[in-house]
């Protein structure tokens, strides 16, 4: 008996030890950050500056050498040399929608079948996921989380990465729907002997046409009587009067030019570009149309054999110039894992034409308009989520990117995650040892 108590104490202990931190506690007093470099999200930035926040709102953001007022009854977080910036946000991305990809239960992405914009992936999300509570510690505070598979994937949802469910976690429901469209090229199947190049796809105008045959049916069910409910068609009417945004998800310059005047002809009322390896060559037909684009991995190799080396780098400052809304997204291999590298990537723009403040707006402001939440994320302004983090220095280098506080709409949130008490564990038995 005695042992099988201690069995179950140790247990708990391990369950206890491994488990997400708890969701941080609403905002009961008013904090006023003293003395950051704070980096607006909008292009500005204020050296010495004093960011105050009550009821998990921002109420001020000015010059501490300027302003004066009473701080009597607030609580001072002195972050003299340190650098103050609104939360990052990752759009595009499955976290919480996967926790281990080699076990089946845990993984909830995808939905069989090939027209689904009826499935809502928020419901799915997993607020206790691991994954995205180590997001946290870069500053990464927010996320689309958005499903995969077939041609109409399914619907995404804006998430806050510090809540006990996925109702709690939700920022914004179900912003819009995400569509693969059909890409013009094909690579030969290496496997059963084929060229592996690229080669163009004869089933392009076969497959355009179901989406276009599936819109159109969508439509007439909207205007029609309705007596039978459909909800795959139903689930579209949002794309047609404003409420909901199409993400369509394309990458060579002629899937996305057609995407574009997929979407006129069909008067979607909002659609952005997610990939678009080949937005550069289209940047003018984007900007006409005020499209925006969430931008595909910055890390990543050249698609074609004759463009340039650093083509992925420099993507962002060519769209950028051509007057194009970027955001930068992560999808692809490793993709959850990969999302707390965000910052890094936009750090590597900066490398690549672009200026740091303009690099922070692709993490930040641009994201939040792009995705519909900027009334209430992406910038250290008045009246907005405080939604913040206080880094040690530059957030867009990891050498510097070091968290000293970070805030939910206001809550003080746990900087600690299964992986940096693994450290921690392991960083103290060898120094035991010395």
């Amino acid at each position: 008996m005695k042992n099988l108590k201690l069995l179950i104490l140790t247990l708990l202990c391990t369950s206890i030890s491994l488990a997400q931190q708890t969701p941080a506690s609403k905002q009961t007093k008013t904090i006023a950050i003293m003395g950051a470099t704070a980096h607006i999200g909008n292009g500005d930035v204020i050296p010495n500056s004093v960011v105050i926040f009550k009821d998990g709102k921002i109420v001020t953001v000015a010059d501490a050498t300027v302003i004066k007022m009473d701080m009597s009854d607030m609580e001072i977080i002195n972050a003299n040399g340190k650098h103050v910036y609104p939360g990052f946000i990752v759009p595009n991305s499955t976290l919480g929608l996967v926790e281990i990809d080699a076990v089946r239960a845990t993984d909830d992405d995808a939905e069989i079948g090939n027209f689904n914009p009826h499935i809502r992936s928020i419901i799915a999300y997993n607020a206790e996921s691991k994954v995205v509570e180590s997001m946290r510690p870069n500053g990464v505070l927010l996320g689309q989380i958005t499903p995969r598979g077939g041609r109409i994937s399914g619907t995404s949802s804006i998430a806050q990465f510090d809540a006990w469910n996925w109702e709690d976690a939700t920022v914004k429901a179900d912003d819009g729907i995400h569509m693969n469209w059909p890409s013009s090229f094909t690579r030969g199947r290496w496997w059963l002997g084929e060229d592996p190049g690229l080669k163009a796809n004869d089933k392009y105008s076969e497959q355009v046409n179901e989406v276009t045959a599936f819109f159109n049916e969508s439509k007439a069910y909207a205007d029609g009587d309705k007596t039978t409910t459909n909800l795959p068609y139903k689930a579209c009417k949002g794309l047609f009067d404003g409420t909901q945004k199409l993400y369509i998800h394309a990458d060579d310059e002629k899937g996305i030019t057609d995407a574009i005047n997929f979407a006129k002809e069909n008067k979607v009322k909002s659609m952005v570009i997610v990939g678009g390896a080949e937005a550069y060559k289209v940047a003018s037909l984007l900007k006409q149309n005020n499209i925006p684009v969430l931008l595909q991995r910055v890390h990543l190799r050249p698609n074609a054999e004759d463009d340039d080396y650093d083509l992925p780098y420099k993507m962002a400052k060519l769209l950028v110039d051509k007057g194009v809304l970027v955001g930068l997204e992560v999808s692809g291999q490793m993709e959850r894992m990969n999302a707390r590298n965000l910052p890094f990537y936009a750090g590597t723009t900066v490398a690549h034409g672009l200026t740091k403040e303009q690099a922070l707006q692709l993490i930040t402001s641009n994201t939040a308009k792009i995705l519909g939440i900027d009334d209430m994320y992406g910038t250290l302004e008045n009246g907005k989520n405080a939604t913040l983090f206080i880094s040690e220095g530059d957030a867009l280098d990891m050498r510097t990117n070091i968290l000293t506080h970070a805030f939910i709409d206001g809550r003080l949130i746990s900087l600690e995650t299964h992986q940096t008490e693994l450290w921690q564990r392991y960083d103290n038995k060898y120094k035991s040892k010395q």
